[in-house]
């Protein structure tokens, strides 16, 4: 980035001169020099003064072209400006790639041959970039939460654009980074909505002081009324301040695109919803973007697709199939399930659950040293270095070193089922002893597992795939034989954990809440307005 930024410098200097003769051209009565414009269709080799301001991986590429400028062809060149101005609908900035600069050069009819050799290596630094950005995104998520752990996606820079000049398809081919996943094309289409929509910044903000209910009236129905023609599901020309059957409709409307409970009553969560900015939505969008980016290109022929702030799980066939779907419970903001892909690897039937260090320190220490009979109660045996160690003997203040083992049944922690996928949180898919926290909303209530309804029926899906003799009776005989049993799957179904909070649908502009409040994050990173700037090299690629 550092050398790209002195490349823009080197080339600004060239260009000014030729501006200030331009203007000091109209005070001479002189004949019009003949245009050199052509130049930048004319192949120009190299000098090492020009070649040492690129990067590496740069003069690489020019090396593979004989050490001459590529961007010849002027149908190229504006192809490749053209694509630089529509990632503005992906959420990047133009002038990360320097779109005005390199606009301006185009337009010039006076140039030397090494402005010209400088604007072909800011043509070739452009594309790189902005290819690469669209593919994997601008940064590393682990540069942005230490708790994401997705796969590096390959890209080569190098082969698109030789392969992009040679057939003369720039646009085609920065095109074809973009992910193909639906969710990123809906949120280009979330982002084309709200930067078309007018400006929010007077309208006014609610005011609550309670639930608003069905034929309410007060001044305060008015503004919901606003905002909720602002956002479109309102459709009215007047406005007054009676909470009648169109309003309430709009509302039950405007909370189904929020993932809230569509009761039609203006309470505290839908309110503090319709305050939210059209510009806080966009930023919304954009990080969501970004992070459709990072995402895998593909999901496998038969994947579990995870969306954490959606507490829901889609079983996919053919990288985009839904199947089926699951409620889910995911881990407390503050013990976050984690984002990461992997591949099932065994079901365990009966299963017995080690409890991790952090629930040893932050839960069970505490009730175990109130009340030995924690363990008892809880089916939980001890031990310390290989030996069973009686409840009476536990040293509480050596918790831990020990190793607690919660046998198989139905009110283990895991459950009667559980799915294993490598990973380096220790986190995996299980059933759970707490079925009633499904008919909950709000479901981010685990310790980073995710807990999965009718666990069974997914055990069979997995299952069947491996062999169809797999059916219900046969899960059910092996649940109620109550013996830890482990079956290990040889065909591969993707395991995708992921997470974003913004889409569109048939129903319009969606929106869930943030709950581990990462959006905010990347955004700032993204602009580089964080406590870590955007110009970090730890953070860029």
């Amino acid at each position: 980035m550092h050398k790209v930024t002195c490349l823009a410098v080197a080339l600004l200097l060239f260009i000014l001169p030729s501006c200030k003769n331009a203007a000091g051209a109209k005070e001479k009565v002189a004949a019009k020099p003949a245009s050199t414009a052509y130049l930048k269709n004319t192949p120009i080799a190299f000098n090492d003064a020009v070649l040492k301001t690129a990067t590496d991986a740069v003069r690489e590429f020019y090396a593979d072209h004989n050490n001459t400028t590529v961007w010849t062809d002027k149908a190229d060149r504006d192809a490749l400006l053209q694509a630089i101005k529509e990632a503005e609908g992906d959420g990047l900035l133009p002038e990360d790639y320097h779109l005005n600069f390199l606009t301006q050069f185009e337009g010039l009819s006076m140039i030397t041959e090494d402005e010209c050799l400088r604007y072909d290596l800011m043509m070739t630094e452009a594309f790189r970039d902005l290819s690469t950005h669209l593919f994997k995104g601008k940064l590393k998520p682990q540069g942005v939460y230490n708790d994401w752990a997705l796969a590096a996606k390959p890209f080569d820079a190098a082969k698109l654009q030789t392969e992009a000049l040679q057939n003369h398809n720039i646009a085609e081919a920065i095109n074809n980074c973009r992910p193909r996943h639906k969710v990123y094309s809906s949120l280009r289409n979330s982002l084309a909505t709200l930067n078309a929509l007018p400006d929010d910044s007077k309208l006014p903000q609610i005011v609550w002081e309670k639930a608003i209910k069905p034929n309410d009236s007060s001044a305060t129905v008015g503004v919901v009324k606003q905002r909720l023609i602002y956002w479109g599901d309102l459709k009215l020309d007047t406005v007054n301040t009676k909470y009648d059957a169109d309003a309430v409709a709009a509302v039950k409307k405007f909370q189904e695109r929020h993932g809230m409970y569509p009761d039609g009553v203006v309470g505290r969560q839908t309110a503090e919803a319709l305050n939210i900015s059209r510009n806080q939505r966009r930023e919304q969008v954009i990080v969501n973007l970004e992070r459709w980016r990072w995402f895998p290109y593909q999901f496998g022929d038969r994947a579990l697709l995870i969306n954490i702030p959606t507490y829901k799980m889609a079983v996919l066939e053919n990288g985009k199939d839904t199947v089926q779907t699951y409620r889910v419970v995911v881990g407390k903001p503050e013990r976050r399930t984690p984002v990461l892909e992997s591949k099932i690897t065994d079901v365990v039937f009966n299963p017995t659950w080690t409890v991790p260090p952090t629930i040893i320190k932050e839960d069970l220490t505490p009730a175990a040293t109130k009340d030995r009979a924690y363990f008892a109660n809880h089916n939980m045996t001890i031990y310390k270095d290989g030996a069973q160690v009686l409840a009476e003997a536990w040293n509480p203040l050596e918790a831990d070193k020990y190793r607690y083992v919660q046998g198989p049944g139905e009110d283990n922690a895991l459950g009667r089922v559980k799915f294993n996928f490598r990973n380096s949180f220790s986190v995996y898919i299980h059933d759970t002893n707490h079925r009633n926290l499904f008919s909950g909303s709000y479901r981010a209530l685990s310790s980073g597992c995710v807990r999965v309804q009718d666990p069974l029926k997914l055990a069979q899906y997995v299952l069947n795939g491996e062999d169809a003799a797999w059916d219900n009776s046969k899960i059910k005989g092996m649940v109620d034989a109550e013996a830890t049993e482990n079956v290990y799957i040889q065909k591969s179904i993707r395991v995708h954990q992921l997470y974003w909070t913004a889409w569109m649908d048939k129903g319009g502009l969606q929106f869930r809440d943030d709950i581990y409040s990462l959006d905010k994050i990347l955004y700032d990173k993204l602009r580089g307005s964080g406590t870590e700037k955007l110009s970090s090299q730890a953070a860029l690629r």
